[in-house]
């Protein structure tokens, strides 16, 4: 918009001046949350889940299985250990099982409770908790690091900040060389590390450890609420039957502050609008407002709430996991409970516990033994001496044991066929080879063409183990 023109005294006219509007963010400015501490049922678990998830991780790496890394996916050999499995790339489909069976069982906790996997065990809540830990022990309670972070600098802001980050800094380095660890074998990996040897091992130690100092320490929250995909379509997951962390609001309308002894006022609730359920959510939402695609079912607000109702001498619950047709209904506990046994559940379960069985089946009768046949494309078919047509193959034998193996190698379905080469071969613990071997047939025996014949791959070790593979054999015109 600008003024008008209006001519001046002399008649000349004068210049416009725009009026320019004033300008408005198009992105809301995102404040800090300073998650306050709380006691309570739900905290416990969450620390126990800390405890259980980080003793497995940082741990199970420096566990041995007689003389090597119990949990070791050596991608360079192209062998995964997994206590006394040894897996090859050909038992892609373990993995492929494991990825669907975590899958229904994340659909099937989700039907029956929520997030239950974001609030306990996400790496990213697990270690959003840790490092607010470590902010607790140096910069102090939720109200010091509030006066901490509004003041000025002085030499105990200065001392606080580069101590947390240096510790911040030490625990993302070691989270990294773990992850890694996984890899490689972890012993070994520490003294390339101290040598400073392993481009690529260093590369992703520092890449790992930075991921887990930037999540954890700065993106925190954000990572729940715009980063992870599970909090868009976990709606489709949920029901009026599933278990999520609900406020009773026919309890606790309307609010207002009341004391322990004091009578309630005319239509108030029990909620005293403390605020104390929003300053211990660690994604800073207030559950009074109805579930939010942000709430992770971690169950602080929960302890919080109890803990107020403790206080003022009111009943516990106002703020619980429940069920939307039990707040609708007024049912109790026990009747929430009885529908989580819904069809939908119980197909969940069902599918669930028949892949898990099946896996588990599938990798106790599995043959210790792999066996590929390729033919050697240098010499597809020739006469040899003793009037003798000749095909050459290479066999790639893997003895998925512990120990050094001898097999006995065989074949048949042509008349007359024979093993020209040496029939018995030995292949170290984990370990695999190529292996030629020299198939013969009187000349003139079979017609012209390609002809099916069978290789028999046979331990003679204490471990059984038999395998069979096809193969073609060509004869020219």
């Amino acid at each position: 918009m600008s003024h008008p023109e209006r001519l001046p005294r002399n008649g000349a006219p004068r210049k416009t001046i725009p009026i320019v509007p004033e300008s408005t963010s198009l992105y809301e400015a995102q404040q800090k949350i300073y998650p306050r501490s709380i006691r309570g049922t739900f905290a416990r678990w969450r620390w126990l889940m800390v405890w259980a998830t980080q003793i497995v991780f940082y741990g199970l790496p420096w566990l041995e299985w007689g003389q090597r890394q119990m949990v070791l996916f050596d991608l360079g050999a192209r062998r995964f250990y997994l206590f006394g499995l040894v897996l090859y790339p050909q038992d892609f489909i373990y993995l492929t099982g494991l990825l669907i069976i975590s899958a229904l069982a994340l659909f099937l906790f989700t039907a029956v409770a929520g997030r239950l996997w974001c609030g306990f065990a996400c790496p990213q809540t697990v270690y959003t908790e840790i490092f607010l830990w470590i902010e607790h022990r140096i910069e102090g309670d939720r109200s010091a690091r509030l006066r901490l972070d509004n003041g000025g600098w002085t030499a105990e802001k200065l001392w606080k900040k580069s101590a947390k980050q240096l510790v911040w800094i030490a625990f993302s380095l070691w989270t990294g060389f773990t992850f890694v660890g996984y890899f490689v074998p972890i012993r070994e990996l520490g003294g390339e590390l101290l040598a400073l040897q392993g481009g690529w091992q260093i590369f992703w130690v520092l890449f790992y450890g930075l991921a887990t100092y930037g999540n954890a320490g700065f993106l925190r929250e954000q990572v729940c609420k715009y980063m992870c995909p599970y909090a868009r379509f976990q709606s489709a997951m949920f029901d009026k039957d599933t278990l999520i962390v609900t406020y009773d609001a026919q309890r606790g309308e309307t609010r207002g502050p009341r004391s322990k002894t004091a009578a309630p006022a005319q239509g108030q609730g029990d909620c005293i609008d403390c605020t104390l359920c929003v300053q211990v959510c660690p994604v800073g939402i207030d559950i009074r407002e109805g579930l939010q695609y942000e709430c992770i079912g971690c169950g602080l607000c929960v302890d919080a709430c109890n803990s107020v109702m403790d206080k003022v001498g009111l009943a516990r619950g106002l703020i619980r996991y429940a069920t939307h047709n039990g707040m609708a209904g007024r049912w109790s506990g026990w009747q929430m409970l009885r529908r989580v046994a819904r069809p939908r559940v119980l197909i969940y379960t069902a599918v669930l516990l028949a892949l898990s069985v099946a896996m588990l089946a599938s990798m106790a009768l599995r043959t210790p033994l792999k066996v590929d046949v390729v033919r050697d494309r240098a010499a597809l078919s020739r006469i040899v001496a003793g009037g003798k047509l000749e095909n050459i193959y290479r066999l790639q034998i893997m003895n998925a044991t512990e120990a050094p193996q001898r097999y006995r190698i065989g074949a048949s379905g042509i008349a007359g066929l024979e093993v020209a080469s040496e029939p018995e071969v030995e292949i170290g613990a984990a370990q695999a080879r190529w292996v030629p071997v020299r198939l013969r047939i009187p000349y003139g025996s079979m017609p012209p063409g390609s002809h099916p014949v069978l290789f028999d791959v046979e331990a003679l070790g204490d471990t059984p183990a038999r395998v069979t593979e096809k193969a073609i054999f060509l004869v020219p015109r």
